[in-house]
């Protein structure tokens, strides 16, 4: 009830008594006594209407203090907030805005109220752009009739802006009408520029991660793929669905190598902040392929609490191969030295040995049997000078054109005795049409009569050598069904002084590879135990040797 409304009430009865007692007392005037009581009951009145009037006066202002000290506590409670509250009615007329809300806006010495955002946006330059869109973002809430809520940008003057996440909540009147808007903006900068930060950084590290040359995943605490990256994919083969969830350590690997895994992960874990650095470890592809690993093992931490292991597994196939190529390389190269200074001055001697053997051997019958040993042994020491001289340095060859279907025959007609000794059949095939090849005839001979020899000495009761022209290049493929090698032999394979054979140089191998070598070809060996043995040699058709066009 409004001040207006109580002092007409108080107004209008007060005549109301005085008109009514006035009638009472003027019709009972004679009647003294009746008269007293009147005029008492007239006080009495009077006496109760003030009394009365007080009462509400009191009331109604207590009432106004304790409306005021909450208008007071509702006032620090809004500028005391770090967050911007604007009071709007319909009109968008701006009614109360809290201490942070005109500080933001530059508004702090205008009389804001009962002006909208367009009007309020010509008294600050730098963001009027933001109060006139602040005015169709409310237009926008008052159509949808609902509260809404949205991120809005507001430039600062240092060049820096500030982010709200602010909340817009309509008021309607019962007949629908507009009444007023509420909007709250709360300052989400600090988050929005970490999160900003967080996700710079999971790109970073997402970046890293996808395209690191290096083939690379992600292991739980339980040694469970959880994350591999594309360059994994391609040199194992295996997709990221396919390993999902399975343990790296049963993933192709031997056991030796997976117990390597093994360790090395339980030492990352034990020493959350180390790195293990593994030997090399041999993964047989999705295809069926066996490529190297060398594997380095990192935790992986969030804040100081280890979640899982990235494994980076680098490839290094060819790196050991070429290691393994320098390597032998350097033996061919102390080996050369060694024939070039060796070799002549060995024969000189061995040629009067022999000489002198050959004349004892025709006058000493009795001894006969003797001097044919020695005289064997001295071509055998003969033999393995000339094949010193063959890894000496090498010299400028005579190339020239024959058709190496003719040489081979020529080696198994050469080799038929031994091979009838054995024995040992040797079978000779040609799958297409072979052209004349560009080469040095008695070199690979001696690159067939070592092979052949070989298998005839692995127990071999059958060798098939086949020809075959395949695009440019020439393959000879000679197999046999002998005593077979040893896998970890296999690659040791022409390598100087390295034989399987209790009699053995070694040297036989190493020079067929350095013969093949010089004619641009190459050498594959496959070997099972007990199976056989099949030596795959290539040779390229069309050739260019050095000072020959």
């Amino acid at each position: 009830m409004s001040k207006r409304s109580i002092l007409a009430i108080y107004i209008l009865s007060g005549i109301l008594t005085l008109v009514v007692f006035d009638y009472f007392l003027t019709t009972n005037i004679q009647n003294k006594e009746v008269f007293i009581q009147l005029q008492r009951a007239e006080g009495f009145v009077f006496l109760l209407s003030i009394g009365l009037v007080l009462y509400l006066y009191l009331a109604k202002r207590e009432e106004f203090k304790q409306l005021k000290e909450a208008e007071q506590r509702r006032r620090t409670l809004i500028n005391s907030m770090v967050d911007f509250v604007n009071f709007k009615d319909g009109d968008g007329r701006w009614l109360e805005s809290n201490t942070f809300g005109l500080q933001l806006f530059q508004l702090e010495h205008v009389d804001y109220k009962g002006k909208r955002d367009s009007e309020l946006a010509e008294y600050s330059e730098f963001y009027k752009e933001s109060l006139i869109y602040c005015e169709i973002s409310d237009e926008e809430t008052w159509v949808k009739g609902e509260i809404t809520r949205c991120e809005e940008i507001v430039p600062l003057p240092d060049g820096n802006h500030k982010t709200f996440d602010t909340i817009k909540v309509p008021l309607f009147n019962e007949d629908g009408s507009r009444k007023g808007l509420v909007v709250i903006g709360r300052d989400i900068s600090e988050r929005v520029a970490a999160e900003n930060q967080l996700f710079d950084s999971e790109q970073r590290y997402k970046s890293l991660f996808e395209h690191n040359p290096y083939p690379m995943l992600m292991l739980d605490l339980n040694g469970m793929i959880t994350t591999v990256n594309p360059r994994f994919e391609t040199v194992t083969g295996f997709q990221q669905e396919e390993i999902h969830g399975a343990s790296f350590i049963n993933l192709n690997f031997s056991a030796e190598d997976a117990e390597l895994i093994r360790t090395s992960c339980q030492y990352v874990m034990e020493n959350q902040k180390g790195i293990k650095k593994g030997k090399d470890i041999e993964f047989l592809t999705k295809y069926g392929k066996s490529i190297l690993l060398s594997c380095t093992f990192v935790p992986m931490m969030v804040g100081e609490d280890l979640v899982g292991i990235i494994t980076y597994a680098k490839e290094v196939t060819q790196i050991r191969e070429t290691e393994a190529r320098l390597r032998r390389t350097e033996k061919l190269s102390v080996v050369g030295e060694l024939a070039a200074s060796v070799a002549h001055e060995v024969r000189n001697p061995l040629t009067s040995l022999k000489g002198f053997v050959q004349l004892l051997k025709k006058s000493d019958h009795p001894y006969e049997q003797y001097y044919t040993i020695m005289l064997s042994e001295l071509d055998r020491i003969n033999l393995i000078v000339s094949e010193l001289l063959v890894l000496a340095k090498p010299q400028e060859l005579p190339f020239s054109k024959h058709q190496i279907i003719d040489l081979m025959n020529d080696v198994k007609t050469l080799l038929k005795p031994e091979a009838d000794s054995y024995p040992t059949q040797i079978s000779i095939s040609v799958k297409n049409e072979i052209p004349l090849l560009l080469c040095e005839g008695n070199q690979l001979k001696q690159v067939f009569i070592n092979m052949l020899k070989n298998s005839m000495e692995a127990s071999a009761d059958h060798i098939w050598i086949d020809f075959e022209r395949i695009d440019n290049n020439l393959s000879i493929t000679i197999k046999d069904n002998g005593s077979g090698i040893e896998k970890n032999r296999i690659k040791h394979l022409g390598e100087p002084f390295y034989s399987s054979k209790e009699k053995g140089t070694g040297l036989g191998l190493t020079v067929s590879c350095r013969i093949i070598e010089a004619h641009r070809g190459k050498v594959r060996f496959n070997s099972e135990l007990n199976h056989g043995t099949e030596v795959q040699i290539i040779l390229p058709i069309k050739i260019q040797i050095r000072g020959q066009a």
